[in-house]
């Protein structure tokens, strides 16, 4: 699913116009994005948690030549799955926690 089929199904199961839709899902990605560019994490209880993480230097190695190089440290952003978002993507696992 890519922006605008989300934008599309957002728009139907809201009843509102692609418009709006389409700049509410926009504002949102610029308040996460914002948020995570402050170090920030930004958590949606059982969806998930976009945060970030300092990556340290290490010392790689050039798949083509094999020569040892240098990666610098860098900030990555993370995602963590919440528990409904998991189970969705498992259901037979999840079925089965159920019976138990």
């Amino acid at each position: 699913m890519n922006k605008t089929e989300l934008i599309d199904i957002v728009a139907e199961k809201a009843n509102a116009s692609k418009a709006a839709t389409a700049d509410i899902i926009g504002a949102a990605i610029a308040a996460i994005t914002e948020a995570v560019a402050k170090g920030e994490s930004v958590q949606f209880i059982g969806f998930g948690t976009f945060s970030v993480q300092q990556r340290e230097a290490r010392t790689g190695r050039n798949p083509q030549t094999g020569k040892e190089m240098k990666i610098e440290a860098k900030k990555v952003v993370r995602f963590k799955a919440g528990a409904a978002l998991t189970a969705a993507a498992n259901p037979v696992k999840a079925a089965k926690a159920k019976k138990k």
